[in-house]
């Protein structure tokens, strides 16, 4: 792969961080930029080091993961996606808050499933593994960075309805992931 098919791929795969880092955006209300690099720091790490795991484990990985991938995403994310609707409808307004690490585990594990697989194709096409995982890894970050700051800037608007949109974003991608 040359430099620009590794730097698209990086912009593909970083887009669900993008979009996921948008919906926590909307809904995160204290501690923004400790949580947005946190959240940045962690869609990153995962968008590159998941490649590397692909590449590594090329042929047995890929045999695994890749019927199952689509509902692994699907799930983790409608889970998440149903949480925060519901949590809009709590009577007593609690902090919305999904940046514990468990909650960051599963959305970099959710978001990352495809650089998995396509670590495995790093591999097929004899790419660099290093450099292909520091770049998918930064624009993950960056994207993720700039998705959260994107989505703290709808903030005007009213919480529970930002709740319910940061919820419908992640069930969105959770259907995503089964139909495309």
């Amino acid at each position: 792969m040359s430099l620009i098919d590794i730097i698209l791929l990086a912009i593909a795969l970083g887009i669900d961080c993008l979009v996921v880092s948008f919906s926590q955006g909307l809904i995160l209300n204290k501690n923004r930029t400790a949580n947005s690099l946190k959240l940045a720091a962690t869609m990153g790490l995962f968008q590159g080091l998941m490649p590397c795991i692909g590449y590594i484990g090329a042929n047995y990985i890929y045999e695994l993961i890749a019927p199952y991938s689509k509902w692994i995403v699907f799930g983790i994310f409608m889970i998440l996606g149903i949480k925060f609707i519901l949590e809009a409808f709590e009577g007593e307004k609690k902090e919305i808050c999904c940046i514990d690490l468990r909650c960051l585990i599963s959305l970099g594990i959710a978001t990352s499933i495809d650089a998995l697989v396509s670590g495995a194709g790093l591999n097929f096409t004899d790419t660099p593994l290093m450099f292909s995982a520091i770049i998918i890894g930064f624009a993950s970050f960056v994207m993720s960075l700039s998705g959260f700051w994107f989505g703290n800037f709808f903030k005007k608007f009213p919480p529970k309805y930002l709740e319910i949109t940061g919820g419908a974003i992640l069930i969105f991608l959770a259907a995503k992931s089964i139909i495309f």
